[in-house]
């Protein structure tokens, strides 16, 4: 039988397992318990080649699992089932439903910070100069709306990266390292506005880092990897939640 998804979620994950196999190493991702509440801060830790990386693409519908018993997303009170989408689906999910920072921002360079945030609106055929404005208040960017990524420094990209990923009000933002580009004071101030952000706008929010000083008095929860070697040329990480600092 299936466990239960659990009430008052914006992201269930339980049961997922997802392998993968190069020159005769097999690697297999299992998560078996990740219901996360609107809202929520969570951090991602773990060494290199835990599966970070991996866990980010399937929770951003880039990849496919390879099992999952439950995968719900919450959309504005509509629970989304993601166990068994088609392609279209899952890119329409992702462009309506999802934010994401990379770790250097990934902005586009030839278009000014207004037209990079204003990109998941314009895919989603809408428009809403306003709330432009707003984040970019927000963020303390207003008067690099007209600029180019390249005359900005870099923690001014990645805020506008977070404006960008937060403007379409998708229920779940990931981040990937969005402070390891910036200094320490940088960092910090990232971080404390996708708290204050998040919180705000009902967002939950998964930054995956390596940075645990980060994370100190400011997460709600954290997840890492448990590591074990299975059997000769097999290795399992199985995500679990840990204390937060």
């Amino acid at each position: 039988m299936k466990p239960l998804s659990r009430a008052g979620t914006a992201l269930c994950l339980q049961g997922l397992v997802h392998a993968r196999s190069h020159a005769g190493i097999r690697f297999e991702l299992r998560v078996p318990d990740m219901c996360l509440a609107p809202g929520e801060f969570t951090a991602v830790v773990g060494p290199s080649g835990c599966g970070k990386s991996t866990l980010l693409d399937i929770l951003g519908l880039v990849m496919q699992p390879d099992r999952a018993d439950i995968f719900t997303l919450q959309d504005h009170g509509r629970c989304l089932d993601l166990t068994c989408l088609g392609t279209s689906a899952r890119a329409a999910v992702r462009s309506q439903n999802i934010g994401y920072v990379l770790q250097t921002g990934g902005l586009l360079p030839f278009l000014t910070v207004r037209q990079n945030i204003a990109l998941p609106l314009a895919l989603n055929r809408l428009k809403d100069n306003r709330r432009i404005r707003e984040l970019a208040a927000n963020l303390g960017i207003a008067e690099q709306l007209d600029k180019r990524p390249a005359f900005l420094s870099g923690g001014q990209r990645q805020r506008a990266a977070i404006a960008r990923a937060l403007v379409h009000c998708p229920g779940l933002v990931l981040a990937d390292e969005p402070t390891a580009a910036v200094d320490e004071l940088t960092a910090m101030e990232i971080r404390d506005q996708f708290q204050c952000l998040g919180k705000t706008l009902g967002t939950t929010t998964i930054m995956v880092t390596h940075d645990r000083s980060l994370l100190r008095g400011r997460v709600d929860r954290i997840f890492s990897f448990r590591l074990e070697r299975a059997a000769h040329g097999v290795t399992l990480s199985t995500l679990h939640e840990v204390e937060a600092l």
